[in-house]
């Protein structure tokens, strides 16, 4: 069920400093996502590639769509049609994979690299080191990746009550997303997000610097 006096309440928030509201969608309804899209929302995420594309073909073509899960090189085709932004790039292989697909429907796709801070082994992404390593490739290739353009990081805390834990996570996750884009390494005009936190962290998040926060259970409920 959707909660839209929260929607209004973390909206209005979001809007008054600058950063993107991503609605997380998943496992619910194309009648939810209507109700947010009907006050105002534009931007939502999905984890799974079948119900993206279910979801797609229901609603509004003005909507933004962001892949937020860990995506398969072999279902990249079924989004590349529409999708806005696909977060949690974690290697060149996919890089490659999207432009190609993004190049076959003759338009561009946004990326997020992501960059793994957190305790679990069990999140996706990549250290700082592995991150420098990809857009040095990306940039000695960037003549032949036309169809993809790289606009940022995201990450993900670990799985803890630590506040403060949390927020340094954030902190390192921002200090890195500072230095590519202020540095001469990677100061591409377009390299301007920070998507960090969730429901649970977005305003400890939004502290650490983030400008994009990826929000879910409390603007639809528990899953």
């Amino acid at each position: 069920m959707v909660n839209k006096q929260a929607w209004q309440t973390i909206h209005n928030e979001l809007t008054a400093t600058g950063v993107t509201l991503v609605a997380v969608s998943k496992t619910k309804p194309a009648n939810d996502i209507q109700e947010l899209y009907d006050l105002g929302q534009r931007h939502f995420g999905e984890n799974y590639v079948q119900e993206l594309v279910e979801k797609q073909a229901l609603l509004p073509k003005d909507i933004i769509w962001h892949y937020i899960g860990h995506l398969q090189t072999n279902k990249v085709k079924y989004i590349a049609p529409f999708v806005t932004m696909i977060h949690a790039v974690d290697s060149f292989k996919l890089l490659a994979e999207i432009n190609k697909y993004a190049h076959k429907s003759q338009r561009s796709i946004d990326i997020l690299l992501q960059l793994h801070v957190a305790e679990e082994e069990t999140k996706f992404g990549m250290d700082e080191k592995e991150v420098l390593t990809l857009l040095e490739y990306y940039t000695a290739q960037i003549e032949t990746l036309q169809n993809i353009r790289i606009c940022g990081l995201m990450g993900m805390a670990s799985n803890s009550d630590d506040q403060v834990k949390i927020k340094g996570e954030f902190v390192r996750i921002h200090n890195f997303f500072k230095y590519l884009s202020e540095t001469t390494f990677f100061n591409k005009p377009y390299f301007s997000t920070c998507s960090i936190g969730m429901s649970s962290d977005y305003k400890t998040a939004i502290e650490a610097g983030g400008n994009m926060v990826r929000i879910g259970s409390l603007l639809f409920g528990s899953r």
